[in-house]
């Protein structure tokens, strides 16, 4: 059974959230200080978590730092009630999946998680190996592993997404509403700020030199390539 570990400490919200994630069959375990789901993510393998920001003992925004430092990609939907956009931005800058603001229907929530796992999970029936090779890069999607000069990186789901949708597409130009389409969904349409912030937090990854790349490159005026 699918994970989800659900951290809010306003207990209407926490109970919503759990008795409709465990209504369409998800194993459901509720943290109501940061403190306690920071531990929880270390401790247990979840498969998602909904992390609210304010939070009692540790805010939402450490959580997320402190697991990604840790070199834990479980996917995380940050959920606030903070419509700030300094709050989303940096909370993507961290590394989060994606965010959804309160207040919030139940449905979105389940729709976003579903959109979330079906990025991050492999599927069960994958036999072959699909092996792609860019410069010092390369990338096993058959276990979705990606190394650098023989040195494994840690990407978070949409990362690799990202990374995969380009390698895929050696030499186009691609520009920033087409990529936000085909990675994140028709939803986001209108948000290309969201590709630029995890074009640059990939950069920082999978090039030598992130101001200087060599491999996913800006057209100026048109969007992004990668080149091999």
């Amino acid at each position: 059974m699918t994970k989800i570990l659900v951290v809010d400490d306003e207990t209407a919200i926490a109970t919503l959230l759990q008795y409709n994630l465990r209504q369409n069959g998800y194993d459901v375990t509720v943290a109501t200080d940061g403190l306690s789901a920071y531990q929880k993510a270390k401790e247990q393998q979840f498969d998602a978590i909904l992390l609210d920001l304010m939070l009692p003992e540790m805010d939402g925004m450490t959580v997320l730092k402190q697991l990604r430092q840790d070199k834990i990609t479980t996917p995380i939907i940050l959920v606030t009630a903070k419509g700030d956009e300094f709050d989303r931005v940096l909370g993507l800058e961290l590394g989060a999946d994606d965010y959804i603001t309160k207040p919030f229907s139940p449905r979105e929530v389940v729709a976003r998680l579903k959109a979330v796992l079906r990025r991050s999970q492999v599927s069960a029936d994958v036999t072959d190996e699909m092996i792609i090779t860019i410069q010092d890069l390369l990338i096993n999607d058959g276990k979705k592993i990606v190394t650098k000069a023989n040195k494994s990186l840690s990407l978070t789901p949409r990362e690799y997404d990202l990374l995969l949708y380009f390698a895929q597409r050696i030499g186009r130009v691609i520009d920033r509403e087409t990529i936000l389409t085909a990675v994140w969904g028709y939803e986001y349409t209108g948000e290309s700020r969201m590709v630029d912030m995890h074009i640059s937090n990939l950069r920082d990854k999978i090039e030598t030199n992130p101001k200087s790349p060599k491999i996913l490159k800006t057209v100026r005026g048109f969007g992004y390539t990668m080149t091999n």
